[in-house]
């Protein structure tokens, strides 16, 4: 049906007449979306039976979070028929592009570590690599963001529809989870709660092969409750484990429900990856790879083992060999708060057989660690458990055969700093995987202007090997090419002005630079600087007639976590300065502030095309990698960032001269906190403008009135300025400066775009999965047969 245009309009065209109603945008959004479903079926069905056949080993990627954003675009891109439906959806009267926006956007993620496991599928289907993704079908999402006098709110995220055309509920492979319960000496008085699976197809790009993303949902059990256990709080309970992503964990209730969800997607997805096991189980690691995706899943290390030790009846040598042999993790943080940690006795309760096992774990390392005469310190820290708290980064270390970082400065931190002590125990685990993003999405398809230009100049072998993109590097001094790549960024501006009109009165200068902060709300990604920057340049507009600098505009988008008080001010600092920035008629000729409300994949897919910077600026030693920031380069953006994360291995490639680098390095950072010689007050008495700016702060100048920003003074006076913005404010202005200078010079600017999207193919999620295959999981390429 989509061999052709005239075939695709004339079966569109039948379908939707039998509706009843043929010029129904909401219609052809169903019907277009149930025959996309009809021809990937077939390759879903077809790409199963091929991994059966071929008893070929696979991998199952664990991970709290999958932003996949809207997907009916994405897969007609990967189906190769995106160019027949928008031509003849077009010539009927219907416009892809708003049906493709009708899609409710999956509220399954929240920032870089869904978007990179969203990734990451889309890679291993496009290789042709047999891996799957395993999470929790969140009714609720994360939560929609709405900002109301300048503050945060929330509220559910309604992306479940009824039109069924996305997803495939299992029933037949449902599980049962145990939580609760008594050990006496079997587990008694369990509250079950069952695990349906809800299948989403990942449709490669090499035309064939369909994985699976299996999104488990939590319903009521048909066993018998406990006599003491009410049934309406039972049912409460056990919907809530499926309704929201993140739930707030400032209070013991959220830590509980936290902690339900990752037991209860990691439990029922080992049961049913066992229960189709293809082989004997002592073959597991033959035939299964598990990645945990951070420390949200790391419950999975002692659930297999429950699993092999009481379900299959093996004693705890073989079960813990053939656990440490199938279960790889990565880790994505440097912050101590992200380590995951949880309380022994919630642990006890919640879950007695799965902690009565992370005991034994616990006991047996610590007592190899006797053995080998460990010192006091480094046995403290590598205790599994210690004074009545459970460390999972540490369980996941001693529980996997393979332990990666996401970048290679995170990877070095790991090392030698965070988890020193064991990467001297298992020096062999520990390994660099250097993190990527999909071109296909955030290139080919959010940037269909900058794929044909590139096309048009290097062919299309590009797009199955991106490396290739380095073949652009001559153009950085061809004029004509030059000229070509500032018409398509004007075309993406425009699209964006027009874009984000449809959500606020706004007059954005297309002509202005374009400077986009895109992240998840938090202390160290810095927002806090960029805005006290943005009101620096306010005062000096209005302070100095000499100083008119060339037009900016200043994007934001980002959610902060509901309980983190301190980034909900933050962002009500931007949305108060916005106000009075916009509002100015001399300030507004020369910069204007625009915060994107709710920001998702698909207003994403708008902005990092649009860029003219890439506002990259983590204090150093924080970011684990980002992958913003290679969105961004990809479609021709310049960073303007700390030497953090994966940012470092971007100026590697790109030069120092084809980025704005500000701010104190790594080491710096880390000696400062080691020896606690920073000292935020004496930064401030040393700078009139630091010290005008806090004054302000102080005294609520920058605020409206309405509410407060007494966590953000508090975080730069009262805590020291734990994340350094006062320290690096000056260099990050200075920076600022010599990037507006280097945009004066059109000539130069456009070749150091060419630049970075030239270097921009090593930092394809398809080289860091074909990495992961090659070195980790040990996957083969499968060929699904595809009919004629």
């Amino acid at each position: 049906m989509f061999d052709s245009k005239e075939e695709f309009k004339k079966e569109f065209t039948k379908r939707l007449k039998q509706t009843g109603e043929d010029k129904d945008p909401g219609l052809a959004y169903a019907v277009l979306g149930a025959m996309v479903r009809e021809v990937v079926e077939k390759d879903w069905v077809r790409t199963n039976k091929r991994y059966e056949e071929a008893g070929t080993k696979q991998l199952y990627y664990f991970s709290i979070e999958f932003l996949i954003g809207r997907m009916l675009g994405q897969n007609l891109h990967n189906l190769g028929i995106f160019p027949i439906v928008q031509k003849g959806l077009q010539e009927l009267g219907f416009s892809l592009d708003e049906l493709e926006e009708m899609e409710p956007e999956p509220g399954l993620g929240n920032g870089g570590l869904g978007r990179l496991a969203a990734c990451f599928l889309d890679s291993l289907a496009a290789l042709q690599l047999p891996g799957h993704g395993y999470g929790i079908r969140y009714k609720g999402g994360l939560f929609t963001q709405r900002i109301e006098n300048g503050f945060q709110s929330e509220y559910p995220t309604n992306w479940i529809t009824e039109t069924g055309n996305r997803e495939i509920r299992r029933d037949d492979l449902s599980v049962e989870i145990p939580f609760y319960g008594r050990l006496h000496p079997n587990l008694k008085d369990v509250e079950w709660v069952k695990a349906v699976p809800y299948d989403m197809p990942i449709i490669g790009a090499s035309g064939g092969t369909v994985n699976t993303l299996r999104l488990w949902q939590a319903e009521i059990s048909g066993r018998p409750l406990p006599e003491t256990k009410d049934f309406e709080e039972y049912e409460a309970e056990t919907a809530a484990i499926s309704d929201r992503l993140y739930p707030n964990d400032s209070l013991v209730t959220g830590k509980i429900l936290r902690l339900k969800q990752q037991y209860f997607m990691c439990s029922a997805s080992l049961q049913t990856i066992l229960r189709t096991l293809p082989c004997p189980i002592r073959q597991l690691p033959d035939h299964v790879a598990i990645q945990i995706n951070d420390t949200h899943p790391a419950i999975a290390i002692p659930e297999l083992m429950r699993l092999l030790l009481d379900v299959e009846g093996l004693e705890w040598e073989e079960a813990w060999n053939l656990t440490t042999r199938t279960i790889s993790y990565t880790n994505h943080t440097i912050l101590g708060e992200a380590m995951e940690k949880w309380d022994s006795s919630l642990l006890a309760s919640l879950v007695p057989r799965v902690y009565e096992i992370i005991q034994e774990i616990d006991r047996r390392f610590k007592a190899q660690l006797q053995e080998q005469q460990c010192k006091e310190e480094a046995f403290k820290k590598m205790s599994i458990i210690d004074g009545g708290i459970v460390k999972m980064a540490v369980l996941a270390v001693v529980g996997s055969y393979k332990v990666n970082g996401v970048a290679q400065l995170h990877t070095d931190i790991l090392k030698n700093r965070e988890l020193k002590e064991l990467h001297r125990q298992f020096p062999e685990k520990f390994h660099n995987k250097t993190n990527g993003i999909t071109h296909r999405r955030w290139l080919i398809k959010a940037n269909p202007e900058l794929t044909k230009l590139i096309t048009d100049s290097i062919g299309e072998e590009w797009i199955k090997k991106p490396i290739l993109l380095n073949n652009l590097e001559k153009f950085a001094i061809d004029s004509s090419f030059l000229e070509a790549l500032k018409a398509v960024k004007q075309t993406k501006k425009n699209q964006l002005i027009d874009h984000v009109g449809k959500s606020r009165d706004s007059l954005i200068d297309p002509l202005s630079i374009f400077d986009i902060h895109i992240k998840r709300f938090h202390g160290y990604k810095r927002q806090l600087m960029n805005i006290l920057h943005i009101q620096s340049l306010y005062d000096r507009i209005k302070e100095d007639s000499t100083f008119r600098p060339y037009p900016r505009t200043f994007f934001f988008g980002g959610k902060a976590a509901p309980g983190y008080e301190f980034a909900k001010q933050v962002i009500k600092l931007i949305n108060v300065v916005a106000d009075k920035v916009n509002k100015d008629p001399l300030v507004r000729k020369h910069i204007h502030v625009v915060f994107v409300e709710d920001y998702n994949v698909s207003h994403g897919e708008k902005m990092f095309p649009a860029a003219d910077v890439s506002e990259q600026i983590s204090t150093a030693s924080k970011e684990a990698s980002g992958t913003g920031n290679m969105k961004f380069m990809m479609n021709g953006g310049i960073t303007l960032g700390t030497l953090d994360g994966a940012n470092v291995e971007i100026v590697d490639h790109v030069g120092k001269e084809n980025a704005f680098i500000f701010g104190l390095h790594s080491q710096q950072i880390m000696m400062l906190e080691k020896h606690k010689t920073y000292r935020a007050q004496e930064v401030i008495e040393e700078s009139p403008e630091l010290k005008r700016l806090i004054a302000r702060l102080l005294q609520g100048e920058l605020s409206d009135g309405i509410g407060n920003i007494s966590f953000i003074r508090k975080q730069l006076v009262d805590l020291n300025d734990p994340y350094f913005v006062l320290k690096d404010f000056h260099s990050y202005a200075g920076v600022h400066e010599k990037m507006v200078e280097a945009y004066a010079d059109q000539k130069e600017w456009w070749g150091m775009s060419v630049k970075n999207i030239a270097e921009s193919g090593i930092f394809s999620s398809d080289r860091t999965i074909q990495q992961y295959s090659d070195e980790v999981w040990r996957l083969e390429k499968i060929l699904v047969r595809i009919e004629s």
